[in-house]
């Protein structure tokens, strides 16, 4: 089991300052909007690799007025006391500590996994390939922490090519260097989505039928196809070097690499209805992107690879009609890992009963509620 059984906020959003003792149930936040439910759970994300749940600039989550920057604390299964600061000093980073020890983001990424939805992923069917791909790379980054610092490696190369070619003259011995870099972060890409594609489509395909639909999943992408029929690293790596080596004249006329993992997409089938996510109804959707999020979590606690995860669930609850929101607190209550989830009436967290906890969240305050 994976759960904060403390949580210390000093000057983090609207925080001047509090501090969260709790057990290993579900947390409830309840509250009106504005007053801080989101903001607890992006202080817990912060725990996780990457730049949490909205993707903030550090210097963003600092409270207004505050003298310095933030400060995170937590206490992890009753015995890891874990603690984040914002260093101000220069350029603005994260400084962590495991037990009172210096400790990398790394260390951290190896402790505690974190899945979350938000409400701004309900478009995601909808909306282009990047945002799936942003989703799905997330769920990849909790499998598989070292995911982040792969596509932060081909990001980089990405940006010089794209650098070289937008010049319309490539000198090939510069292409080649920059371009074998990118084949390389490339295919340690592609691999880690196969590897937690499988993982998850083996979870979904277990799951029970019930209230959230299963999803037939797909990677649209050459190296991610490779990966998937179980080719091997140089295969993969060859490939992409051979598209990019190939590539270069259109991506010149186009001022942009037009091919690799960067473009890759993933494609979600609804399998009641066989047709395309996209297609499917604004509560079929949601449906589907919980279930999702819920076989991420569950191959997680399942694989033995690492601890299983904190769940963060932004207003889930409050779309979801009553029967299918006691379907989603049974299956939380059985998941290895805390749940956190959020909503403005505490009546919509009746269907727990007394397996979970509820704080109710006022501006700047939390208070654990009888």
């Amino acid at each position: 089991m994976t759960a904060l059984t403390r949580l210390s906020l000093t000057d983090f959003r609207n925080y001047a300052g509090l501090t969260l003792r709790l057990d290993a149930r579900p947390v409830c936040l309840y509250g009106s909007n504005g007053a801080g439910k989101t903001n607890l759970l992006e202080a817990v994300s912060q725990f996780g690799p990457g730049r949490g749940l909205r993707s903030a600039q550090l210097s963003e989550m600092t409270r207004r007025d505050a003298p310095g920057g933030w400060a995170l604390a937590a206490t992890l299964d009753d015995e890891q006391k874990i603690s984040i600061t914002l260093d101000t000093a220069g350029t603005a980073k994260r400084t962590v500590r495991i037990d009172g020890a210096p400790a990398s983001p790394g260390d951290l990424a190896e402790r505690i996994r974190i899945v979350w939805l938000t409400p701004a992923m309900d478009g995601v069917f909808r909306g282009g390939a990047s945002d799936r791909r942003r989703f799905f790379d997330r769920l990849v980054m909790a499998h598989l922490p070292a995911h982040g610092k792969a596509a932060a490696r081909y990001d980089k190369a990405l940006a010089e090519r794209n650098a070289l070619i937008e010049r319309g003259h490539v000198d090939p011995a510069w292409a080649d260097a920059i371009e074998a870099r990118l084949a390389e972060a490339g295919t340690e890409m592609a691999i880690n989505r196969a590897i937690v594609l499988e993982a998850l489509q083996i979870a979904i395909d277990a799951r029970p039928e019930g209230h959230f639909p299963k999803a037939d999943l797909t990677l649209e992408g050459a190296a991610e196809a490779a990966a998937l029929k179980g080719e091997d690293f140089r295969t993969i790596f060859d490939l992409l070097v051979d598209a990019y080596h190939s590539g270069r004249r259109r991506d010149i006329g186009a001022g942009r690499t037009l091919s690799g993992p960067h473009r890759t997409d993933l494609a979600v089938i609804h399998r009641p209805t066989a047709a395309p996510a996209g297609e499917a109804s604004t509560g079929q959707q949601k449906a589907l992107l919980i279930g999702l999020v819920l076989a991420s979590a569950t191959a997680l606690s399942a694989g033995g690879s690492g601890p299983s995860p904190l769940l963060l669930l932004d207003e889930a609850a409050a779309h979801l009609d009553p029967d299918r929101r006691a379907a989603l607190f049974d299956e939380l209550t059985v998941l290895g890992g805390q749940a956190w989830l959020t909503g403005t009436e505490a009546f919509l967290f009746e269907a727990f009963g007394d397996r979970a906890q509820r704080i109710r969240v006022d501006e700047g305050s939390a208070t654990l509620a009888e």
